[in-house]
């Protein structure tokens, strides 16, 4: 770094920086893995900080990746070009709660888990719910517009943010939305910059929309003789008024990783996990709604999970899916897709067919109520045939989601994983769109570079 630089920052920050191995290293990856090494790590306490060390990074060139708490899997968070990670973890405070207003003010460091445990005594939550959110930042959160079990019913994170401030990529501080929920004046940066995985602005502070927590929850377990049956009745139970709280697809080898961790399930095909929340009165009749829903061919049994701790261990379980799939195969390639509902039925089939051509295992599970499902291939990547078909197999992933009429991601983000192929789901025209909005907000191109868009040919 240059010696100008470094010197601005001792003054600017005192301790709040560091440049030893230790640190440097702890914020080189995030959970896909990949490894960059910054040069320095700095840990603002106050939105006057990003300012200035924004300001600083732009003066001497230098680039600048914000970094949460390093749970996405797709890399955006990996300091590829060097420079320097501004962490927020000391920027982590719940600044008020109105709960006349349903909202919430926090710093990007808060975590989610601790956010919801602070709602609780109010009667609300945050609806975002990713499967990491006991350690998860909501400043990650809204990086990747992540989403959650929940998302089917209350929306991802763009849907439940208000408003943001956020220091843009030439240092200048700006304030987009507020503590209200209609608005038609201007653009809507708010939405523009939720996603935008620290590519345009670094947020500051934001204003999260909040709801009541339900009265009660109950769910249902309804176990098919293939994956095909339950694709169909996904569509079923989404085309019908009652909309589920939480809508989870798991394929038989989901179920087989289940079992071998001590979870009560038969030898099914698939098994979709439906949950209903609503008042005392009215819950019973929208649970028996969506289970005449899941009723159709190849259901072969249903049951109701009344009580909450057996909810709570069946998303537990589900939750753990992930991190168990290592024990089928080292390697793991872990993309989510999304495709339209009434095509989740075309995507579970189009992956059974790659899995039995690429002769891999391939797990899929997720969040099929919004068509998102997480679709891992296994393999072993000391086995280089196997590395080979697993890249290739991908790629056809992708392929088969876009030809769907579907999206490469639906709440993983793009970051490095999936830069290469935004020219497959984008024309020419909508991503020099993209990049003039890159442009605007971040002129030197200094915020997370590399990350996100491709290069122009």
């Amino acid at each position: 770094m240059p010696a100008a630089f470094v010197a601005e920052l001792s003054s600017l920050l005192g301790g709040g920086w560091r440049v030893d191995a230790a640190t440097r290293q702890a914020h080189a990856s995030d959970d896909s893995r990949r490894v960059a090494l910054p040069d320095a790590v700095v840990l603002p306490q106050s939105r006057e900080q990003v300012v200035a060390i924004v300001h600083a990074c732009r003066r001497h060139r230098v680039p600048l990746t914000a970094r949460g708490a390093g749970t996405a899997t797709t890399g955006a968070a990996v300091p590829t070009a060097g420079g320097i990670v501004v962490s927020f973890a000391r920027m982590h405070r719940i600044l008020a709660i109105r709960p006349a207003d349903r909202c919430a003010v926090v710093e990007p460091g808060v975590r989610n888990g601790d956010l919801q445990a602070a709602l609780q005594a109010h009667g609300l939550f945050w609806p975002p719910d990713p499967s990491s959110f006991e350690n998860c930042t909501v400043g990650g959160n809204l990086a990747t517009n992540a989403g959650g079990p929940r998302a089917v019913k209350y929306g991802a994170t763009r849907d439940n943010v208000l408003g943001l401030v956020a220091v843009t990529g030439a240092g200048e501080l700006i304030r987009v939305g507020g503590a209200y929920t209609k608005c038609s004046s201007g653009f809507d940066l708010t939405r523009l910059l939720v996603g935008s995985e620290g590519t345009l602005a670094l947020i500051v502070e934001a204003t999260v929309r909040l709801a009541p927590l339900p009265q009660t929850q109950a769910g249902l377990r309804v176990f098919y003789r293939d994956a095909a049956s339950a694709a169909a009745a996904v569509s079923r139970l989404m085309a019908q008024p009652a909309v589920p709280a939480m809508l989870e697809f798991l394929d038989r080898r989901s179920l087989a990783l289940l079992r071998q961790n001590g979870s009560d399930v038969p030898d099914a095909g698939a098994m979709l996990l439906v949950e209903a929340d609503g008042s005392l009165d009215a819950l019973p009749d929208i649970l028996a709604a969506l289970a005449a829903a899941a009723e159709g061919d190849g259901l072969i049994d249903m049951d109701v999970a009344q009580d909450g701790s057996a909810r709570d261990r069946l998303l537990a379980a589900r939750r753990a899916l992930s991190p168990a799939l290592r024990t089928i195969a080292p390697g793991k390639i872990n993309e989510d897709v999304v495709v339209p509902v009434s095509r989740i039925p075309d995507l579970v089939a189009g992956v059974e067919a790659l899995a039995a051509e690429f002769a891999l295992p391939i797990v899929s599970f997720g969040h099929a109520g919004n068509g998102n499902l997480h679709v891992n291939i296994l393999y072993h990547p000391d086995d280089a045939d196997e590395t080979a078909r697993a890249r290739a197999a991908l790629l056809r992933v992708f392929a088969l989601a876009l030809r769907l009429g579907g999206a490469l991601s639906g709440e993983h983000g793009i970051g490095l994983s999936k830069q290469a192929f935004m020219a497959d789901a984008f024309d020419a025209a909508t991503l020099d769109a993209m990049r003039a909005v890159k442009n605007a907000l971040d002129p030197d191109g200094i915020l997370n570079p590399g990350k996100l868009l491709p290069d122009p040919d």
